[in-house]
């Protein structure tokens, strides 16, 4: 089978196709013919520095679509051939991946397999930050830094269906900020002044939930725009900052909170949390409340250029590799 591969960090150009041996699914595993996979940011840091490296040689991708090809001992509840989403913990540039069951999805009727490539990430991150973790209450404002890709623009539209007063985004061009507003954005703010916006949007008052996938600087800016007992959620560190730090000084005063959200760690910490999270998520697309645009899509061959324009940071929306024809 054909995959993709990295054996030293570096650009782009480090990706490499290479033949291998397809896998076979081990107990409690699903080998699965992929025919889509998502491009995420995680993928670039892979790539770059090592992020969730274990050893090289290394094969990115952390989500894929397509069709049971086996079944593993013990595995109940998915058919050879049936249509599936899967959340794995790497290697899913690859024509054939292996995926934990708790972590394989059917998918809802009336989902492509598309679209399905760009949910196991996206979706339950941007159901977590808007539910379970961010706790956003009708009435409420929320402030998402990445309005304009994948996660942003899935947050954008959950937090208008969970009844939001008001939902600001940041993004660093006038493009992205135009993309942004199109799904559920009521105004996007320029990183170097989000958190001078915030108050002037809000009469001085702060949001109530800030949403951060970036870090460090950002981060401690964002502490200073939310309102008394505001929350704030940490879902990355993007920027590549030194990590963050917070505090009694900085949270007592307003009564502010601080926490994070990783949905590969949820998988690998508590996969049945991680499985009654993704299946939740899944709903709010096939109720309609939710739609994941892709904006590029790449043949498997290509993944370097796709890392170039995701890490180039001028993408919107989701990325795809086109595995299978």
């Amino acid at each position: 089978m054909r995959a993709i591969e990295f054996h030293e960090y570096g650009a782009p150009e480090v990706l490499r196709l290479v033949e291998v041996t397809a896998p076979r699914p081990g107990p409690g595993q699903v080998a699965i013919d992929v025919a889509w996979a998502g491009v995420n940011f995680a993928d670039v840091k892979a790539r770059a520095e090592g992020y969730r490296v274990g050893e090289l040689p290394y094969r990115p991708g952390l989500e894929v679509s397509g069709h049971v090809r086996a079944l593993g001992e013990g595995v109940g509840g998915l058919e050879v051939g049936q249509e599936v989403a899967a959340l794995v913990a790497g290697g899913g540039y690859a024509e054939v991946v292996l995926a934990e069951a708790s972590a394989v999805f059917p998918l809802p009727e009336g989902l492509d397999l598309r679209t399905a490539a760009t949910l196991p990430t996206v979706l339950p991150t941007a159901h977590a930050l808007i539910h379970e973790v961010g706790r956003l209450r009708a009435g409420e404002t929320v402030l998402v830094h990445g309005a304009a890709g994948g996660i942003g623009t899935a947050v954008g539209q959950l937090a208008r269906a969970a009844g939001a007063g008001a939902v600001y985004g940041v993004a660093s061009t006038e493009a992205k900020a135009a993309y942004a507003l199109k799904y559920g954005y009521d105004e996007v703010f320029r990183p170097d002044t989000f958190d001078e916006d915030v108050r002037r949007a809000t009469g001085g008052r702060g949001v109530d939930l800030v949403l951060d996938p970036l870090g460090g600087d950002t981060l401690r800016r964002g502490l200073g725009a939310l309102a008394v007992f505001g929350r704030l959620v940490s879902f990355g560190n993007a920027g590549g900052g030194t990590p963050w730090q917070v505090g009694q000084a900085e949270l007592y005063g307003q009564g502010h909170s601080v926490t994070g959200f990783s949905v590969l760690s949820l998988a690998q910490t508590a996969p049945d949390a991680a499985r009654a999270l993704t299946e939740r998520a899944l709903r709010t697309v096939s109720e309609g409340a939710v739609t994941l645009p892709v904006t590029a899509e790449f043949p498997l061959s290509e993944a370097a250029g796709a890392h170039e324009l995701l890490g180039g940071r001028s993408s919107t929306g989701k990325l795809l590799l086109r595995v299978k024809d």
